[in-house]
């Protein structure tokens, strides 16, 4: 099978067209055959020489894929040969099939092209499950989404609306804040022209902040938190080593955490999978979620989408095909 393989750790350019054996799968596993990857951040992470995967888990880049079932493990159930689905998984999406624990998948929402399906699960699984999962929103409570024009910040965005909540969202520019509030935000902020701190506060201040700059946001957050609010930090694009006062996170009972999905027990996935099924799925069907495609890059420009991945150049999720 044709596969996206990495030169060594370094810059976008390591990425280069390879070939591997189609993998074996586990009881527990569906072989997919690929029709679409999604492109993330972590991707970017792991290319450069910082995330590697879990044990057991391929080397190969790529946490999602949507595709055609080509083969079932013994003990798996559900799911037959030529079931189109995407799947979240640890590792290996960046080729033309690929070995998914099989409770991982999901059906392919009817108003969503085979494609588009690609970039669903990554960034569903994560939002879902560090902002709602098993967690308490209220309808009318102040969600700040940091990024709002990319694929997590754009699903939160969606999300904390059908949930009722008043969105916020920083934005690096007018178009990518025209975009953010038609997904649903309140409030769209040009962060290169505006303060959201002290507009949020204006507002009353955020319940429930989801970060993925970090560096100077991470105080900017406290202040712009309400009182007994949760802030969810998912990455640290502008740095993870800061100074700060913690005074405030006392004084304003916060609760600050953060996960990267990867790592968490296949057990959790599989009950997050679960829930999304349950609770977000029916929404696609009902027009209320929609996926947002920027681009798709055939394998051979891996590279290139990576590439526009770092710029931040684009809005809504990155893909990219084998055919």
């Amino acid at each position: 099978m044709k596969t996206i393989e990495m030169n060594g750790a370094g810059a976008a350019d390591v990425l280069t067209i390879g070939a591997r054996d189609i993998p074996e799968i586990r009881d527990s596993e569906v072989l997919v055959r690929v029709i679409a990857a999604g492109v993330n951040g972590p991707d970017l992470v792991q290319r450069r020489g910082h995330y590697p995967p879990p044990k057991g888990a391929s080397d190969l880049l790529g946490l999602e894929v949507s595709g055609e079932v080509a083969a079932v493990g013994a003990n798996v159930s559900g799911w037959k040969v030529g079931d189109r689905l995407c799947a979240l998984t640890n590792g290996g999406g960046y080729a033309e099939y690929s070995a998914v624990d099989a409770t991982h998948c999901l059906p392919i929402p009817k108003t969503v092209s085979d494609v588009d399906a690609a970039g669903l699960c990554e960034t569903y699984f994560t939002v879902w499950s560090n902002l709602f999962f098993e967690q308490k929103v209220s309808e009318g409570q102040v969600l700040l989404v940091h990024g709002g024009a990319g694929g997590i910040g754009s699903t939160a965005i969606q999300l904390g609306r059908q949930l009722g909540m008043c969105v916020f969202t920083t934005c690096a520019s007018a178009e990518d804040c025209a975009y953010a509030e038609a997904l649903g935000a309140e409030r769209a902020i040009n962060f290169n022209k505006e303060d959201f701190v002290e507009i949020v506060r204006e507002a009353g201040g955020a319940n429930l902040i989801l970060d993925i700059i970090g560096g100077d946001y991470v105080e900017r957050n406290i202040k712009a938190a309400s009182h007994d609010a949760r802030i969810v930090q998912l990455a640290f694009n502008a740095g993870s080593k800061v100074e700060i006062n913690l005074m405030p996170i006392m004084l304003k009972r916060l609760i600050y955490t953060g996960s990267t999905l990867r790592s968490r027990p296949e057990a959790f996935k599989s009950a997050v999978a679960a829930d999304l099924r349950k609770t977000v799925w029916p929404l696609f069907a009902k027009g209320r979620l929609k996926t947002l495609t920027h681009r798709v890059f055939p394998f051979e420009e891996a590279a290139a989408a990576h590439k526009m991945m770092e710029a931040a150049s684009h809005r809504g999720k990155i893909l990219l095909s084998p055919a």
